[in-house]
């Protein structure tokens, strides 16, 4: 399958690279020193969405400010060998025009750049938590890349691996491809379903940039 678009937009952490063992170990010891229970934590989604909403889900309001400070602290502390390059990721984004690609993350800023950084990855433009007022299922933080980028959404296409972030992709009018590197198939809806980048190759154009996809 072939899409035409003027840019794509990736998601990081379960797309371009994986740092699950890392989060899942740092969230882990956060919910410890904060005293939350195995139960309410097992009762949270972590993975693509911001750590304030996460803190919010779990801790009272005048805890978060302090809980996500601490959170980022531990994850960043957690980088150096905790982050590997998935599948596809370097081949496909060495492909691309740096202005014609961005990384649209729930982390922020400081976290995202880091583990990117690990891998040695350097995008142009980075729309992280610290961007944007609302994030993913929410359409902004990948409106915002659209017109950072100068290009009209419905010339991107999305690259998700979680539901949360596939709705978005949609919400912003753009199309949607879906990995299956932390969620099966079953659980994805997107106009194109691929096991991992590996499965997707881009050729620069004039106007912007070939996408193939192999389903």
């Amino acid at each position: 399958m072939k899409i035409q678009a003027d840019a794509l937009l990736f998601d990081n952490d379960g797309t371009l690279i994986s740092s699950m063992e890392s989060v899942y170990r740092c969230w882990t010891r956060w919910a410890g020193e904060y005293g939350i229970t195995a139960e309410d934590f097992g009762r949270v989604e972590l993975h693509g969405r911001p750590a304030a909403e996460i803190a919010a889900d779990l801790l009272p309001p005048e805890k978060i400010v302090e809980a996500v400070a601490r959170i980022e602290e531990l994850e960043v502390s957690d980088v150096a060998g905790g982050v590997v390059l998935l599948p596809g990721t370097r081949e496909l984004l060495e492909s691309l025009p740096v202005d014609r690609w961005a990384v649209v993350t729930s982390a922020t800023r400081v976290l995202a750049e880091a583990r990117l950084a690990e891998v040695g990855v350097r995008p142009g433009l980075v729309i992280a938590a610290d961007d944007i007022t609302r994030g993913k299922p929410d359409p902004e933080p990948f409106l915002l890349a659209a017109a950072k980028l100068g290009v009209d959404p419905a010339r991107c296409v999305v690259f998700e691996d979680a539901p949360a972030g596939l709705q978005a992709g949609r919400a912003a009018g753009m199309k949607t491809v879906a990995l299956t590197t932390t969620h099966t198939a079953a659980e994805l809806s997107a106009d194109v379903v691929v096991t991992d980048l590996s499965a997707v190759s881009a050729q620069a154009t004039a106007g912007g940039v070939e996408i193939t996809c192999a389903e």
